[in-house]
């Protein structure tokens, strides 16, 4: 693998974290939202400081040889801790007890960390080592320790994400099964690549000689576990995003009659500065949702309770159920009420004293809207 090969997967994860920056700053006390941005950065991180370029350049400015290697061993080891506490954090559960799993994972993979370091320091590593570290100094003392340290925390986390992950695909449906089932699959690569890597010292340790598959064939199956791994745990995160967006275009579409009916009598028509296509779903059904009630407060005067009765009366006799015939009846009394507002263009309705009626109850405008469309008693009425 050539730089190229590590730092676009690098720059795809510092993409979506730029993504996700918006809303971690607004809910940086969500500890799954923080457990996600952790996981992307930590990947992104792992790729940057893993490629040759990189490994070079690192000990160069430290001015240390190998330098870089505990940096990205102690990068890996954050990554597995960070992607054991998304899922206890996303599993849920009673908060204390997700809190202490989640500071085990992060205080033994802390402990790590700090053993990297220390056996680092005191091994000699001399001679830099760019793609083959860890097979050149498969017998140093010391150093040894930490290499088999790294591999070892790595497979205690490979095999506890697949025993979560597996077990909890079992319990679920839809996208989070599938999600599951991604990162499953992207902690096989993993295991592959720590067995490529197991493989490869062993043989060295006995006299053989297959370090291709630690320095070539590890690296790809590092790389492509980590990205499968990120894609499963973005997968329905992104899924119910998608659907949250869809299903907010869809009430502000039904919106749509409501809206165009009470346009012409609305009091702020044209005079209000309009939202840009591109604005966020959620600000334009808010926007659109103020227009309606902005044009049912203008024409409160000319709504005639008697003729919502009626209609009341007729939606359910034509076998509406009463939560979809009070909204038909609402309908057939803004469409009665629009068609006086138009004949009345003085406005003496508004000027003149009206009688308080009796307090009514929210109305349900997605359904009011749709009925102006499709019900017969709507039709009845502007007829």
């Amino acid at each position: 693998m050539d730089g190229s090969s590590y730092y676009l997967p690098a720059v795809a994860m510092a993409a979506v974290l730029a993504v996700k920056y918006p809303s971690l700053r607004r809910s940086w006390r969500d500890p799954l939202l923080r457990s996600v941005c952790w996981v992307l950065a930590l990947t992104g991180l792992v790729f940057f400081f893993a490629a040759p370029p990189t490994i070079s350049e690192v000990n160069d400015l430290l001015g240390v040889t190998n330098v870089s290697a505990p940096l990205v061993y102690c990068l890996l080891s954050a990554f597995s801790a960070a992607c054991l506490v998304l899922i206890v954090n996303w599993r849920g559960g009673p908060p204390e007890a997700t809190r202490r799993t989640s500071r085990r994972w992060i205080t033994g993979y802390g402990v790590v960390i700090v053993a990297l370091v220390v056996l680092f320091a005191l091994g000699d590593t001399p001679v830099e080592r760019l793609r083959d570290f860890d097979t050149y100094y498969a017998d140093e003392p010391f150093v040894r320790e930490m290499i088999v340290l790294y591999l070892g925390a790595l497979a205690v986390a490979g095999v506890a994400m697949n025993v979560m992950c597996g077990r909890w695909a079992l319990q679920v449906r839809g996208r989070l099964r599938a999600g599951l089932l991604v990162i499953v699959a992207g902690y096989v690569c993993n295991i592959a690549y720590l067995t490529a890597k197991f493989t490869a010292l062993v043989a060295h340790w006995n006299g053989g000689n297959l370090d291709h598959l630690s320095s070539d064939v590890a690296p790809v199956l590092a790389s492509a576990g980590a990205q499968i791994s990120a894609v499963g745990f973005c997968l329905p995160l992104a899924c119910q995003r998608a659907g949250d967006t869809w299903s907010t275009w869809c009430t502000y579409r039904r919106l749509g009659p409501l809206w165009r009916e009470l346009a012409p009598v609305s009091p702020y028509a044209g005079r209000t500065a309009r939202m840009p296509w591109w604005s966020p779903a959620e600000l334009q059904v808010t926007q659109r949702e103020s227009d309606i009630h902005d044009g049912l407060l203008s024409l409160h005067p000319y709504f005639d309770t008697g003729l919502r009765a009626r209609a009341h009366a007729a939606a359910l006799a034509t076998g509406s159920d009463p939560v979809q015939a009070r909204a038909e009846a609402d309908a057939a009394m803004v469409a009665a009420a629009v068609r006086a507002r138009a004949a009345d263009p003085g406005g003496s309705r508004i000027a003149s004293p009206q009688p308080t009626g009796p307090a009514e109850g929210p109305r349900d405008l997605v359904r009011v809207s749709v009925a102006l469309r499709r019900s017969p008693v709507v039709a009845a009425v502007r007829t």
